[in-house]
Parts: structure tokens; C-alpha cells; sequence
């Protein structure tokens, strides 16, 4: 349980509250919640008792004297987080309060959010989905949708110690817009006009804010759960449902993150990670998972999670994965697309994963996968044949070098028709540096718990600000 000082209350608040079931009230609140039956007077005295007897736990339970407190072992690695301060200054960021057509009211219609599929499941719990069960200890484990990082974003910031209240303080002003679930609910709309008019109605709220003048929006960004190509119809290119959100003048001005961003047109797009399913809210939770992962058995020297492509250009290397890894005893392959497929099976695909070495990663209806995220959550080396799936996508979360962490196979040449032989050819050792840096990385690509805080280490949201903070600077200078 976490004491959080309480704050205005907000669309958000008001709106999502059977969207975010697991937020907790700071335990004053919760301890006073007493029916109205009882006087003030019963209050007061029942909160005198509860106090006496705190404190004479305190004084059984941590006695006076000097002892040495033992350290936790960590399944006997040696290896660990060190308390980080999540919010140090450097970054202060504002939170708009949106009318709730913006965000949480598209809520209210979750069964038509997605062309495709129904979103009330995945929109609960801030957008971290369904708790999974048998996947670990505590509630750290969700189905979470893939495109769905722009909620938990917005529910990471209203929680987060670098927020403001005082926007004449914020070097950062944050519009937690859902556009890319308007963006689905709307793929399939031959109006053209209707699929841009919220993304329209946005940009003309945002022009009358006094805060916006400031910068004329150089200060202001957005986080997009899905690809930058939704957001982005041209006249020149098939019409395949996209809006033109991010082709709109004023949101040309700001930064937007999101999980892919255009490769050749988005100067001012970065990218995020798709969020797994993981959300862990204690250091501890982080800590066991990566030793699990360190000390976890690979027999599969490779495997492959996913399904051919047809009529994709960028998507013909996976015909190519599918025929050799089908062939080889030492590729698992779990092919996605059939009823009886277990690719939305959290369980089965990290569990794939977590038990091979490679784990290939090939383009599919876009240039990145989420597959890529859990790859590294479950600390199997990932595989690219674009550089555009992860090396021109995600400069402030992947290391400089790429070799450090990944494999790149040209999927044009002579190694992608002998993919496990390219493999072999990587020593032992060098393998064992790449996992562990790997692993090492987690933290960083993971969203933690909405509801967390002082967890002791750095997730993709703190990474996201403070590398947007210095963007900011050098626009706004």
C-alpha cells in the first residue's frame, strides 16, 4: 500500500475508476471509511487506537538494539538494482485535463474500439488487461493488448513523482489523448471527415490553451499505442483506415511517442516499446525475474513465433524463417494463425522463448514487432532482418551498439538462406555477454505497475521523460 498525497480530482479520476479497480487509496482514507452512523467522535478514538497499537508494534517488532540485517540472496547472483531516484528535478512534467471525449469517454464504447477485436477486456485495469494466473508471485502479470500503451501511460503519469499541478513549473506538458484507440475504432469508416474529426477537434482545443502559446506546442507531446502509419493516410498510398492526426500542423509542432514510428517522416516521432506483460511494482519483482531468466535452460538454439505474410514485401523474409526452422531440430516454432494457435497464449510464448537462445524476429503487417519486447523480457537474443524493427526505432532505450545485444542478419543476403549456420558461427561466450546485457535491459523496455512508486528502478516511462526532457531543451532554447 502506497501514501500518496491526494489530488484534485480530474475527468480522469472521475471517469476511470471502473477502468483502474486496482488503485488503491491511501491508507488514511481507507482506515476512516467508517458509515455515517458514527460520530466524529468514534472516529478520532478509533483512529487513537489504531495509531497506539502501530507504534507499540513498532517497538516489539524492531527492538533497539545494534544487529546486522542479513541481505536477501537473489536465487545467489550478485547482481542488483540500486535505489534510483525516479524524479530528481531535471524533469517536471504537466498532465492536461482533457474533456473525456479525448481519452476516458471512448472508454465507455470498449465493445467498438477495435475493428478487429473487443476491447473492455484489455481496457481494464489502466490497460494493463486480464490478471493472469500461474505466470509469477503478486499481481505483476497481465494479457495486455499490444497497442494499448498509450493508457497505460497516461495511468503511469497521473501516479508519477515527476508530475506537476503548477504548469507555469513543467518543462513538459503531457496530452493523454487515446488516439490510437479511436484510430481502430474508426479503420473501417469510409469518411474520411469522421475519421479525422476528433484528431481535428484536438488540435483546435490545444491551439486555445495559454500553455501552448508559450512554445506553440515545441514543450507538448503525445503517447500513441499504435504505429505512426495510423496516423498518417497520404493521398498517394492506399487507404488501409489510417487518419491524419500526425500530418495536422500543430501536431507536427510537438513530440509523439509511439511504439513505431515513421522511418523516413518522423522527425518528430519516437519510439516506445510495446508494452509485454509484465508490470511489476516492487525492485524485488524485477530482480527475481531477471535471475529466473539468467539462470534459465535454452535447449532451442532458435525459435520463431508468428505466421507468413502474404502480399508483403518487407514480410517475404518470413516464408523463408517458417520452411527452415519447420526443418531444423534445433528451432521451435510456434506458428500463429490457426484456431488452435497458442500465439496469444502469454504463457506458451514466453515460455518458447524463455527456453531458446535466438529468438528471430522478422516484419509483419509493420516493420516492429511486439514480439521483440518479449524476446527481451524473456532474455532470448533477438533476430533482425530490417533495421527499421528495432535500430532506427528505439535510440533512448537500446544500446548504441547493436551488437551488443542482437543479431542482424540482412535478409537480402546469402545468411538469411542459412540462418541456424550464421547462428553457430556465434562463440559461447559472446552469446553469454549478449544475454546478459539483455537482461540487463529489462527494466528499462518494461512498463511498471500504474499504481507503484519508489519501486528502485527505471522503467520505459522514466526513460521516455527525462530523454524527452533534453529533446525539449534543445527545441525550446
Amino acid at each position: 500500500m502506497f501514501i500518496r498525497k491526494q489530488a484534485a480530482t480530474t475527468a480522469w479520476s472521475e471517469r476511470s475508476e471502473k477502468y483502474c479497480r486496482n488503485k488503491e487509496a491511501p491508507w488514511p482514507i481507507m482506515f476512516l471509511n467508517i458509515p455515517d452512523k458514527l460520530s466524529r467522535r468514534l472516529n478520532i478514538f478509533l483512529l487513537f487506537v489504531f495509531l497506539l497499537a502501530w507504534f507499540s508494534v513498532l517497538l516489539l517488532w524492531f527492538p533497539t538494539t545494534n544487529t546486522t540485517t542479513p541481505q536477501p540472496n537473489h536465487m545467489n547472483d550478485t547482481k542488483s538494482l540500486a535505489p534510483i531516484p525516479m524524479c530528481d528535478g531535471r524533469v517536471s512534467v504537466y498532465v492536461y485535463s482533457l474533456p473525456p471525449e479525448f481519452n476516458v469517454g471512448l472508454l465507455d464504447d470498449c465493445h467498438h474500439l477495435n475493428v478487429y477485436t473487443d476491447m473492455c477486456p484489455h481496457v481494464a485495469n489502466c490497460g494493463l488487461g486480464q490478471l493472469l494466473s500461474g505466470m509469477g508471485s503478486g499481481a505483476s502479470w497481465f494479457a495486455t493488448h499490444q497497442f494499448i500503451a498509450e493508457m497505460i501511460f497516461h495511468a503511469r503519469l497521473e501516479n508519477h513523482p515527476c508530475r506537476t499541478w503548477d504548469p507555469s513549473r513543467a518543462d513538459l506538458f503531457y496530452i493523454p489523448f487515446y488516439g490510437g484507440l479511436h484510430a481502430s475504432s474508426k479503420f473501417r469508416d469510409p469518411d474520411l471527415k469522421a475519421r479525422d474529426s476528433l484528431a481535428v477537434k484536438l488540435a483546435e482545443f490545444l491551439q486555445a490553451q495559454p500553455w501552448w502559446l508559450k512554445h506553440h506546442g515545441k514543450d507538448h507531446f503525445l503517447a500513441l499505442g499504435r504505429t505512426a502509419w495510423d496516423f498518417m493516410r497520404s493521398e498517394e498510398d492506399p487507404d488501409f483506415g489510417a487518419n491524419s492526426l500526425l500530418i495536422l500542423p500543430p501536431v507536427q509542432n510537438m513530440s509523439v511517442l509511439t511504439v513505431e514510428r515513421h522511418p523516413w517522416k518522423g522527425s518528430n516521432q519516437h519510439g516506445i516499446p510495446y508494452p509485454s506483460y509484465f508490470h511489476p511494482s516492487t525492485a524485488n519483482e524485477m530482480l527475481t525475474w531477471q535471475n529466473k531468466m539468467r539462470q534459465s535452460v535454452r535447449p532451442h538454439l532458435w525459435s520463431f513465433v508468428g505466421a507468413p505474410r502474404k502480399g508483403l514485401e518487407k514480410a517475404a523474409i518470413r516464408d523463408k524463417i517458417l520452411a527452415q526452422c519447420a526443418g531444423s531440430t534445433r528451432c521451435k516454432l510456434v506458428r500463429c494463425g490457426s484456431a488452435e494457435s497458442k500465439c496469444h497464449e502469454p504463457s506458451e510464448v514466453l515460455g518458447v522463448m524463455a527456453t531458446s537462445r535466438f529468438c528471430l524476429q522478422a516484419p509483419g503487417d509493420s516493420f516492429t514487432r511486439r514480439s521483440t519486447f518479449d524476446s527481451v523480457l524473456a532474455g532470448c537474443i533477438p533476430v533482425f532482418f530490417s533495421p527499421h524493427t528495432a535500430y532506427t526505432q528505439y535510440a533512448w532505450f537500446l544500446p548504441e551498439d547493436p551488437d551488443a545485444y542482437s543479431v542482424y542478419i540482412d535478409e537480402k543476403g546469402n545468411g538469411s538462406q542459412r540462418i541456424e549456420e550464421e547462428l553457430l558461427k556465434i562463440p559461447r561466450e559472446r552469446v553469454e555477454r549478449m544475454r546478459d546485457r539483455l537482461i540487463e535491459m529489462i527494466p528499462r523496455l518494461t512498463y511498471a505497475h500504474p499504481n507503484a512508486s519508489g519501486f528502485g528502478f527505471r522503467d520505459a516511462v522514466d526513460v521516455a521523460l527525462a530523454a524527452l526532457s533534453k529533446h525539449v531543451l534543445t527545441k525550446t532554447s
